[in-house]
């Protein structure tokens, strides 16, 4: 009994030290202690990206972005742009568009571009013949059906051969 509490007395009850306060920055120092927090967030704003955005990246980005679009000319619940390929002088723009109607019928599209540079207008002018394309019905004809082995059922709609006005 006496080892026992000789090992007690030399355990250490431990309580809260109280330490002094984190140090502000220079630049916490001179703005007010409310606007602190937010100073990280524009700080965070201000950095310039490492690389800019190129315009295939843009391109990508631009028909992303377009889904909500694409959903609203197919008269659909909601739209995934499940894969968008920007155009290059040797390939074709691609657009892949997952659209789901309020039944819960999922339709998949591929849609194949021109050729050429994935430049602001062509990425406008390809979402907007797209977007045309699904509100014109989605009619497939075969004079503006390409065989597509990447595409869900093999095929692909030529929008450059597509003539909005049939």
């Amino acid at each position: 009994m006496a080892r026992l509490s000789v090992t007690m007395e030399t355990i250490h009850a431990g309580r809260r030290r109280s330490l002094p306060p984190v140090p502000r920055t220079a630049i916490d120092g001179a703005m007010p202690l409310e606007t602190v927090a937010s100073a990280g967030a524009l700080a965070l704003a201000l950095v310039q990206p490492d690389a800019p955005m190129d315009d295939a990246q843009r391109f990508v980005t631009g028909l992303r972005s377009a889904a909500t679009e694409f959903a609203a000319a197919a008269g659909a619940e909601s739209a995934v742009v499940r894969e968008a390929v920007p155009p290059a002088r040797h390939r074709r723009a691609r657009c892949r568009v997952v659209l789901r109607s309020a039944d819960g019928e999922v339709t998949d599209v591929t849609f194949a571009g021109a050729v050429g540079t994935p430049s602001a207008v062509a990425q406008s002018a390809f979402a907007l013949d797209i977007a045309r394309w699904l509100g014109s019905g989605q009619v497939r004809d075969a004079a503006w059906l390409v065989a597509d082995a990447d595409a869900h059922g093999g095929t692909a709609v030529d929008l450059s051969a597509w003539n909005p006005g049939s």
